[in-house]
């Protein structure tokens, strides 16, 4: 079972690259996503118990030094976190559809963590760094309210570290925006 998810973004490709496999082999982990993100920045988010992803954490830190620009780590994620990041969800189509932008990577997938634990949704991805100008997106789906409970939850918790740019909740969708984001 996955307990604790870790991230840590660089502003060196090449030494994200480096660190990425230090962090692997520093630790029993497992690797969530590995990538360049927009502007020219490199993140690894790996995943475990929590002792081995703080010892990589620790290890990949020591590595990059000044290098690392963002970190994160989440203990206890909610089960639909990883198949969101990497692309895998099994999505089950809801009335709505919810929608948050966040200036910041670690703050979108915080985001998406208290989004799922705070109401019964389904998160459809988490959509992080390339392509988005470095942000992080969240898009979700269920009924009405808990769209609006787990976005508002989610939201006002980010809204405090002034990464949030928007939010949004769509019901009644057209059915060509609920295919656009699968």
């Amino acid at each position: 079972m996955i307990r604790t998810i870790g991230m840590l973004e660089f502003n060196s490709i090449a030494k994200g690259i480096e660190t990425c496999d230090v962090m692997l082999k520093a630790a029993d982990v497992e690797l969530i996503r590995t990538s360049t993100v927009c502007p020219g920045k490199y993140i690894v988010i790996i995943y475990g118990d929590t002792g081995s992803v703080k010892a990589s954490m620790i290890a990949g830190e020591a590595n990059a030094g000044p290098h690392v620009v963002d970190k994160m780590q989440i203990q206890n994620v909610h089960p639909q976190l990883v198949p969101a990041l990497s692309g895998t969800a099994q999505v089950i189509k809801g009335d709505a559809i919810g929608a948050m932008e966040f200036y910041s990577i670690a703050s979108a997938i915080k985001a998406a963590d208290v989004a799922a634990k705070a109401a019964q949704i389904c998160l459809i991805n988490v959509t992080i760094g390339f392509a988005v100008g470095g942000k992080g997106i969240v898009t979700l789906t269920g009924d009405v309210g808990a769209v609006r409970a787990a976005v508002a939850s989610a939201t006002e918790e980010a809204g405090q570290s002034g990464y949030l740019v928007g939010s949004t909740v769509i019901p009644k969708y057209a059915p060509q925006l609920y295919a656009s984001l699968l």
